[in-house]
């Protein structure tokens, strides 16, 4: 018997004297020009692909078609979805499961722990908005102001001797009629006296800023990775190129048709450009710490890991409550559209989709 215990100590200790260890270092391999260079690339083309859904939306000079924002739309939605799926939730994977950790982060599936946590907490968030935020600096409505608001409306409408010319204004007051109890039309949003107008306007903004928070969150680690990475560097700068850009339609597209008022014209814009300065930056400070940044070290791949779960449960829950059950089950225009539209819009969303996953496959 101590023969036997002798030996299973004796393969216990070898097992432990091969695991393999964290890496400290990186694989940077100079080439600082091109590098710099990468920086403004990103920065510009992602900054367009964000920005210019806003500007071409709000100048009608340009004559843009509508399916091409049609398209930018649909097309963004499907990037979106895949970059949770594929370019966050697998990079998540692969960090928390390495071969290399040890503790407690091995003993429990995190990823899939710390994205079903992200959703719960920004269902909750946005249930709380829904309630209680104020996005217009305005006075809030309470419900009993609001009926007081629309009755008062009714009858004025009734004692005009021209009512019956003035076309009916539909309120929907029905609970239930989506999933946070309203009708979200996309409709522009000038005062705050319109309670239906006011909560659609509340859902568009948290659902935008949570879609801003969770796509820029991911962006900084591309920047780093990008900025540190060795003979893989070539491949990988055009994946992102073209990744930063696809998702900045995406987002830009939502950020063009939101109801801003008039008095935050240029927050749209704002959004749009810190998108584009998230990975930009990120590489920036990539470069700056590239000869003791380790992406390979036990830190770094926890963070990493971490991270990009929290993001993965961010763009998960945007992306199959905002852009899939919004924008096909529960807004009015699709459910009168013609079904050639609407198989059109789910077509272009899957083609976003197929493309970002491809280029999962090379980053």
């Amino acid at each position: 018997m101590a023969t036997l215990g002798s030996l299973a100590h004796l393969v216990a200790r070898q097992e432990q004297d091969i695991a393999p260890t964290c890496d400290t270092g990186n694989e940077y391999d100079g080439r600082i020009g091109l590098r710099v260079a990468a920086l403004f690339i990103i920065w510009i083309t992602s900054s367009i692909g964000a920005t210019f859904p806003i500007f071409a939306k709000r100048h009608a000079g340009l004559k843009v078609p509508e399916w091409v924002f049609f398209i930018c739309k649909y097309f963004g939605s499907g990037v979106i979805i895949a970059t949770a799926f594929i370019h966050l939730l697998g990079p998540a994977e692969d960090a928390l499961r390495n071969p290399c950790l040890t503790g407690p982060i091995t003993e429990y599936t995190w990823v899939e722990g710390i994205v079903l946590m992200t959703i719960f907490v920004l269902f909750f968030v946005e249930l709380m908005v829904m309630r209680y935020g104020n996005f217009t600096g305005g006075h809030s409505h309470d419900h009993s102001h609001a009926d007081t608001e629309l009755t008062s409306t009714s009858e004025t409408f009734k004692d005009t001797p021209s009512a019956s010319t003035l076309p009916a204004q539909p309120h929907s007051t029905t609970l239930g009629e989506d999933h946070l109890g309203h009708a979200r039309e996309h409709n522009d949003i000038e005062t705050a006296n319109n309670p239906s107008s006011l909560e659609d306007y509340k859902a568009q903004m948290t659902a935008i800023f949570i879609l801003e928070f969770g796509i820029i969150f991911h962006s900084v680690f591309i920047g780093l990775t990008l900025a540190v990475a060795g003979e893989e560097f070539d491949t990988l700068f055009i994946v992102i190129i073209f990744h930063q850009m696809f998702e900045g339609l995406g987002l830009g597209s939502r950020l063009a048709v939101a109801p801003w008022p008039k008095g935050r014209k240029w927050t749209p814009y704002l959004l749009g450009l810190a998108y584009g300065l998230s990975t930009p930056l990120a590489i920036a400070i990539g470069l700056g710490i590239r000869k003791s940044y380790p992406p390979g070290s036990q830190t770094t791949l926890i963070v990493n890991g971490v991270f990009d779960s929290i993001s993965a449960g961010i763009l998960i829950y945007t992306g199959l409550v905002e852009l899939l059950a919004h924008e096909f089950l529960f807004q009015q225009n699709f459910a009168n559209a013609k079904i050639q539209t609407v198989l059109s819009a789910f077509a272009t969303m899957v083609c976003g989709a197929a493309l970002m996953a491809l280029l999962g496959k090379w980053a």
